[in-house]
């Protein structure tokens, strides 16, 4: 007896253990059969989403973009910065700032040329409000711009915006012009070389060259002046201080310095190109650069399939469920 229920036990511990079946598990086969069975409406929404992304991507219309290297100017007048370097402990003690290398004023240059105050100061002054904000097309065979009828009123140059306080119409905002101008506004430092790309995108090829020449002349001429004004501040802190001091060595460290700072007004007058100099000139564009049509339409296709395919597993599963 004891024998036989040790065969018994041995027999019952080496048997494999059973497993249960799931009917949660994917069949393979039968989600083929489902897809292959509703292969028409698939095929179907997918051709139709297909044919309606060519139409979408035919009628967004081209845009142009204009680039222009530039390389900061200021590294070429190495003679003036190492001279007013050697007087910058005396200028400091002074009160004085005597400005600092190239690099920092090309890295403050384009934190100024993307900033909310210089573009619109840009957009004022070269009265491109209508030509940034209402504009939504450009036509190639006549070269005019296309406006935004519920924009902007190019018959009679008026604004027909409705304002938020029902009282009547008004022009863009300054936060959305700005938004406007910035996306159609690139720029980007090389680390390694110090080179700065702008780019401007537009819909006429024409005015995407010219707004970049335009924007790069105003920040150069925007940090000249800005130059210049700093030195003739300084130029006149520094009369003021030798006009109080009766030492006549101080009278001499301000006079040195006094000397440099008219040097560097002097330079920054004589400087069109005060802090960036183009190394590539921008040309005008003759190939768009975007949209990507032929992309949107791939990627529109793909995603309508995969979101039929979806659609159809998921009634499927639902039905399932209701079922059982």
């Amino acid at each position: 007896m004891m024998g036989s229920q040790m065969d018994k036990n041995d027999v019952y511990q080496g048997a494999p253990a059973l497993v249960p079946y799931n009917d949660d598990e994917i069949d393979l086969r039968e989600l083929f059969g489902v897809l292959w069975a509703a292969k028409i409406p698939i095929v179907a929404f997918t051709l139709l989403c297909g044919l309606l992304s060519v139409w979408y991507a035919v009628s967004i219309p081209n845009q142009y973009k204009a680039v222009v290297v530039l390389a900061p100017a200021q590294q070429q007048s190495g003679g003036l910065s190492g001279a007013l370097g050697q007087l910058g402990g005396l200028a400091s003690l002074a009160g004085v700032s005597v400005g600092g290398g190239g690099v920092n004023e090309s890295q403050i240059a384009q934190e100024i040329m993307q900033s909310w105050s210089f573009i619109e100061r840009f957009i004022n002054k070269n009265d491109l409000t209508a030509e940034v904000y209402a504009v939504e097309s450009w036509d190639s065979r006549s070269n005019r711009l296309q406006y935004d009828g519920d924009l902007f009123d190019q018959a009679e140059q008026r604004w027909v915006i409705d304002d938020e306080d029902n009282s009547g119409f008004r022009p863009p905002s300054s936060w959305e012009l700005y938004e406007e101008f910035s996306e159609k506004l690139s720029v980007v430092e090389d680390k390694k070389t110090d080179l700065v790309s702008v780019s401007i995108e537009y819909y006429s090829p024409e005015l995407a060259k010219a707004w970049v020449d335009m924007y790069v002349d105003a920040v150069n001429r925007y940090m000249q002046d800005r130059q210049i004004k700093r030195v003739a501040s300084n130029i006149e802190f520094l009369q003021e201080q030798i006009e109080k001091t009766s030492i006549a060595e101080m009278k001499e460290i301000f006079y040195t310095i006094i000397q440099e700072q008219i040097k560097s007004k002097m330079l920054a007058e004589a400087s069109p190109e005060y802090v960036f100099v183009a190394v590539s000139p921008s040309m005008v564009p003759e190939e768009k650069s975007q949209p990507k049509r032929a992309l949107i339409c791939v990627l529109a296709t793909l995603l309508a399939g995969m979101l039929a395919v979806l659609a159809v597993l998921v009634v499927n599963f639902s039905q399932k469920n209701t079922a059982s």
